[in-house]
């Protein structure tokens, strides 16, 4: 499963079977067969994957379906073709093109989901912004990625304004005035007067090859600047293809937007809503008060966030919570190992949960959990447990394993040996912008290396077990913070939890506990957050400090661990 593999071009009319070279780069002898006659790509039988194509089927079977909800704005999937064929125009006539990188500052707005269609019908990249970042980061960003133009909410007008001070990027600036938001206007066009002048018939190209680059998404690094994650159509086609199997999408299918379209293109969901017409739900900000009400409104099925965001909502306060008469909403999360306790609070509430796990790397989701029939007559704690597993790869992601990184072994199915996630398929990044050594760095050994520490079940599903970089080692012992933070959860008082290692002088490390109390809380202490983790867990695993306060978190809801450990660097 570690050998080479040849690497086989994609284009058109590519002669990959003359090539003369085994799969381990050996000398071979290759005599073409029948099946290599006369049968070659060409345009009849070949075209590129591109998640475009997905808009106009929409367009020409559901044209008058509403496809994007924007409080009392409504757009159907005719109007939605329409405005981004506009939109690809007026960019067009100002001279964007292949090559060139488009950037978006804005909330979950119909503008940028017209974005991810109109910027790459002209052959240019899609760069939407992380809207928490700071004005100096998107400074390097601009710059780094040479923007051409700029479409920003006036909603994020004070940090854009300081942002393009700073960089020596001089795109051309188009505002969106969404009329939830406030502010400024910092460009010479508005953003519907933009498109307005653009022509709805413009006439698009699909890429010339599946490889060309698509959008271009910035990792939020925890030292250094942000890194470029380059996607591709083929990518972004599949993902989206995979997204619609893993998470049941449908016609009927009402897609509510709490998950940052910034985040990995919404994992792909601003693509693969478009394969079945499904209607997307636009919201400006993650609030329960917002979101409860929406879901009755519109008869929602589909959510997506990170686990901080199902926390949110389990802990909003009773006057807010609906019961929804339409039955269960399937929200899948990811982008970190959600407790069972948040998992078992929304079952409660009447949210199917999807656990899904993956990087901007993947393209968003490359692993689910599957649900299996005999889990059917297990308890409910027994299923609890299962599903908080990541799983296994999305049947568009070629090939995961848990390893030792060393020596690329597979690590033994017995759910106790750690080893590295690896993953390789054609949803995995083209690699980061400009940065060739952190690309190969990435790709060593064929495989793309997470940085996640996972077992492998005797089921062949996988668990995470932590970040490498989060493991915690006391006396020579692995502590995984995870697992240490599955027991806070459980705690009756405590709505967050996180641990981190904390420099001891007899141990080297020991855990350091962070944790949100529930409201209301009364009586919660140090001690006896200790005394309580010491009934579940060995002693040394336990909590050494718990300090109490809100934990810092990113753009989509990840706790910083970083700045944790910082603070506990700073306490010990």
């Amino acid at each position: 499963m570690g050998g080479t593999e040849r690497r086989l071009d994609l284009r058109p009319n590519a002669k990959n079977h003359t090539d003369g070279r085994g799969a381990m780069g050996e000398q071979v002898s290759v005599k073409p067969s029948a099946y290599d006659t006369h049968l070659d790509r060409v345009e009849a039988n070949y075209q590129p994957l591109t998640p475009l194509t997905f808009l106009k089927r929409s367009a020409l079977v559901y044209p008058d379906k509403t496809a994007i909800i924007h409080g009392d704005r409504l757009f159907t999937y005719r109007q939605f073709y329409e405005r981004a064929r506009r939109l690809a125009s007026a960019l067009s006539r100002r001279g964007v093109g292949k090559g060139d990188t488009v950037s978006v500052m804005a909330a979950n707005v119909p503008a940028l989901l017209e974005a991810h269609y109109g910027v790459p019908m002209t052959g240019a990249v899609l760069n939407a912004l992380n809207v928490r970042l700071d004005a100096a980061n998107i400074a390097f960003i601009l710059e780094h990625a040479e923007c051409k133009v700029l479409l920003t909410d006036r909603g994020f007008s004070p940090v854009m304004r300081e942002a393009l001070s700073l960089t020596r990027a001089r795109p051309l600036v188009v505002d969106i005035e969404d009329p939830a938001a406030e502010g400024d206007l910092l460009g010479e066009t508005e953003y519907e007067s933009f498109i307005a002048a653009g022509d709805p018939g413009f006439d698009w190209r699909y890429p010339a090859d599946e490889w060309d680059a698509l959008a271009l998404n910035y990792t939020s690094g925890t030292t250094g600047n942000p890194k470029g994650v380059v996607f591709n159509h083929r990518g972004a086609y599949l993902n989206a293809v995979g997204a619609v199997l893993s998470f049941g999408f449908h016609p009927g299918s009402v897609y509510l937007w709490t998950l940052p379209m910034f985040h990995c293109n919404g994992w792909t969901n601003t693509w693969s809503l478009s394969i079945v017409g499904g209607t997307h739900v636009c919201l400006r900000q993650v609030d329960p008060a917002q979101i409860f009400p929406l879901i009755e409104r519109h008869k929602v099925t589909h959510m997506s966030g990170a686990p901080v965001v199902l926390n949110m909502m389990i802990h909003a306060p009773e006057a807010v919570k609906r019961r929804f008469s339409h039955g269960p909403v399937d929200i899948a999360t990811g982008g970190a190992a959600p407790p069972s306790a948040v998992i078992a609070g929304m079952q409660k509430m009447g949210f199917r949960v999807k656990h899904l796990y993956g990087l901007t790397e993947s393209y968003g989701p490359s692993t689910e959990c599957v649900w299996q029939e005999d889990w059917d007559g297990l308890g409910f704690d027994e299923q609890v447990a299962k599903v908080a597993r990541q799983g296994v790869n999305v049947v568009t992601m070629h090939d995961q394993r848990v390893v030792d990184p060393d020596t690329m072994e597979d690590v033994p199915a017995d759910a106790e040996t750690v080893g590295e996630i690896v993953l390789r398929g054609n949803t995995v990044m083209k690699g980061y912008l400009k940065n060739g050594e952190a690309t190969a760095e990435a790709f060593r050994g064929g495989y793309f290396h997470t940085g996640d520490l996972a077992v492998l079940h005797p089921d062949g599903y996988a668990e995470i077990k932590d970040r490498a970089k989060d493991i915690i080692i006391s006396g020579g012992e692995n502590i995984s913070s995870l697992e240490v933070e599955e027991v806070l959860y459980r705690h009756p008082q405590i709505m967050e939890a996180a641990v981190v290692a904390m420099p001891h002088d007899r141990w080297g490390e020991t855990p350091c506990a962070f944790v949100t109390p529930k409201p209301k809380a009364e009586g919660l202490s140090e001690a006896g957050v200790i005394a309580y983790c010491r009934k579940s867990i060995a002693h040394y695993k336990c909590p050494t400090r718990v300090v109490f306060g809100p934990l810092p978190k990113t753009s989509t809801g990840k706790i910083q661990k970083f700045v944790l450990r910082d603070r506990a660097k700073e306490i010990s």
